[in-house]
C-alpha cells in the first residue's frame, strides 16, 4: 500500500516538475518558472501581509480583540513552523526530491542569482511553506470572513494552495509533502481560530459589536 502511494507521489511530482523542464513551449515555461519562483518567495507577499493586518485592525477596534488576534497569529505561525520544520522533518527524515540521487536525471531545478541550483533544505516532509501559509489562511481568513461572505477565506486558501504547488514545481517537495503540510496548517489554523473566538467572546468589552466570525 505504501509503495503504491509513493509511486503515485513520485509520478505526480515528475508531471508537475516536468513543466519546468520545457514540457510546454519555451515561452510558457519561462513565464511559469518566473511566476512559480516568485510565488514561493515569502518576501514577495509582504504587501499582502500588511494589507491583511490593516484589514484586521480596521475590523477589530477593541484593544482586547487586537491583543487576542496578535497572539493568535504568533501562536499559529509558531505551531505550524515548529511542528513542520523542527519535529516532523527530522523525525520522518524524508529527503526532498532535490536531494535524491535516483531522481537527478528527472529533476528540473531553478538557478539562483549566485549561479547555484535551488535545492532547499535536506528534508521535506512536511512542507513548512504549505503548513505556515495554510495556517495563516485559515486563521486570518476566518477572522476577516463574515456570516454572509467567505470570499476572503476562499481567496487566502487558494493563495496557500498556489504557494504549495509552487514548491512541487520548483522541485523541492513531493506532492505529499505539500498535501500533508496543508492539512497540518489547516488544522492548526482552525484550532487557534476557535480558541481566539472563545477568548474574544469572554474578554472583549462589547461582544455584540466585536466578534470573531468563524
Amino acid at each position: 500500500m505504501l509503495d503504491w502511494f509513493l509511486e503515485i507521489d513520485v509520478s505526480l511530482f515528475k508531471a508537475i516538475n516536468g513543466l519546468a523542464g520545457g514540457a510546454l513551449s519555451p515561452e510558457v515555461t519561462n513565464v511559469l518558472n518566473s511566476v512559480m519562483w516568485y510565488t514561493s518567495m515569502a518576501q514577495m507577499w509582504i504587501p499582502l501581509y500588511v494589507i491583511l493586518l490593516v484589514a484586521m485592525w480596521m475590523k477589530f477596534t477593541q484593544r482586547n480583540s487586537r491583543f487576542i488576534i496578535t497572539i493568535g497569529i504568533i501562536v499559529t505561525l509558531a505551531l505550524a513552523d515548529t511542528i513542520s520544520a523542527r519535529i516532523l522533518k527530522p523525525t520522518a527524515a524524508r529527503l526532498r526530491p532535490s536531494h535524491q540521487i535516483e531522481l537527478a536525471e528527472d529533476l528540473n531545478l531553478q538557478i539562483k542569482a549566485d549561479g547555484t541550483l535551488y535545492r532547499g533544505g535536506k528534508y521535506g516532509f512536511v512542507s513548512s511553506h504549505a503548513a505556515n501559509h495554510m495556517a495563516i489562511a485559515i486563521f486570518v481568513g476566518g477572522l476577516l470572513s463574515s456570516a454572509s461572505s467567505s470570499v476572503v477565506l476562499f481567496a487566502l486558501v487558494f493563495w496557500a494552495f498556489a504557494i504549495g504547488l509552487s514548491r512541487v514545481y520548483l522541485g523541492v517537495h513531493f506532492p505529499s509533502d505539500v498535501f500533508f503540510g496543508w492539512m497540518l496548517g489547516g488544522m492548526l489554523g482552525l484550532v487557534v481560530l476557535k480558541l481566539a473566538t472563545r477568548l474574544n467572546t469572554r474578554f472583549a468589552i462589547n461582544t455584540n459589536t466585536i466578534n470573531l466570525k468563524t
